[in-house]
């Protein structure tokens, strides 16, 4: 049987700053750039025009979140390690009722967004 592949986050203490975080210009141009396929930090900043300092600290921030994750690492020519990255979220659907926010995830697959159900029991 197929796992769930939808995560439903309720508690307004995780899911507003989640939502601020994944709405900022550069966290957008980030987890799109690599929702279908890995990218290194320098293929991500050269096909979104991103800093490269700035996309190092809004991935370490995104992976926190459990919004992105380590895909694989390999080892360039000069013996230098190269970390590519992958969305854990498809799709995100954001819907504003009397009661707060509810953030619904679609996860990209179900090896990965191992973090964000741990952060909140609320999750269906």
């Amino acid at each position: 049987m197929m796992e769930n592949m939808i995560v439903s986050l309720r508690d307004m203490s995780i899911a507003l700053p989640l939502l601020q975080d994944i709405v900022d210009k550069s966290s957008l141009k980030i987890i799109s750039s690599i929702i279908d396929v890995e990218k290194n930090v320098f293929q991500i900043c050269f096909e979104n025009e991103l800093p490269l300092s700035s996309t190092y600290k809004k991935i370490r921030k995104l992976q926190s979140d459990g919004l992105v994750s380590v895909e694989k690492i390999d080892i360039d020519g000069r013996g230098k390690k190269v970390v590519f990255y992958k969305s854990n979220i498809k799709s995100l659907d954001f819907n504003l009722k009397k009661e707060g926010i509810i953030l619904q995830f679609d996860r990209n697959d179900k090896d990965h967004f191992k973090s964000i159900p741990e952060r909140d029991s609320n999750l269906k």
